[in-house]
């Protein structure tokens, strides 16, 4: 792997920027709820300084796209796109799930892992993802945002791993799944992981321009209770 891409995340609570040059990796990570406006500028300083580059220098710079937390997607986005545009570099929006099934690769050796984060209001994103023989990973149960009790993925056989806090936030999932999993430990995503995805990404041709690259919700409206009078 020798393209030099530098990825950001803050979709979820934990904030994160890695750097990949050639086969090595500089990475920041720190779990700060609403602190990412003011955590992850200084990380990708930090990243860059140690490595002597600068933005310029990149080859891409990769994103979590999510899902997570409306908010967290947004500035991860935001931010990137600044990067980008300053630097003239192309993006790559890098799937939160996919990143976590990447992790529990890199810490567990996992092949097949069900990723899910819980999306609040009694909701749950969910993916699953199998581990191809390039290193990259095939999506093989769709992304989606759906309530725990609906989630019950037909994966087939084959020792499954979970990450990811919606297994945390319902316990009962494992046990409505029908088949073995196991724990991976895994619970945020993190930027160090979603440069591999970014690579592949990047060698297939996907990349895109920073004022064509979009966050994927899953969720699209946000229902609320509406008050008396309102529309």
């Amino acid at each position: 792997m020798t393209s030099k891409i530098l990825a950001v995340d803050t979709a979820t609570e934990n904030c994160s920027v890695a750097l990949k040059v050639g086969n090595d990796i500089i990475a920041r990570c720190e779990i700060a709820p609403r602190e990412h406006t003011t955590k992850i500028l200084p990380m990708v300083d930090s990243v860059l300084s140690e490595a002597g580059l600068t933005l310029s220098q990149l080859d891409a710079l990769a994103f979590g796209r999510g899902p997570g937390s409306f908010t967290g997607v947004r500035i991860g986005i935001g931010i990137a796109q600044g990067l980008a545009f300053g630097a003239d570099l192309p993006m790559v929006g890098v799937s939160t799930l996919a990143a976590m099934a990447q992790q529990a690769y890199r810490r567990k050796g996992a092949q097949h892992v069900l990723s899910t984060i819980d999306a609040r209001m009694n909701e749950i994103y969910v993916g699953g993802y199998q581990r191809l023989d390039n290193g990259d990973w095939t999506n093989v149960v769709e992304e989606a945002v759906l309530p725990p009790e609906m989630f019950k993925p037909d994966c087939g056989e084959g020792e499954w791993y979970v990450a990811g806090t919606g297994w945390q936030a319902y316990p009962e999932l494992t046990s409505q799944l029908q088949l073995s999993v196991t724990e991976s430990g895994v619970l945020y995503p993190e930027s160090e992981d979603m440069l591999i995805l970014a690579h592949h990404a990047f060698e297939r041709g996907e990349a895109v321009d920073a004022e064509n690259a979009s966050p994927v919700y899953l969720r699209d409206t946000v229902a609320w209770k509406k008050l008396p009078g309102r529309e």
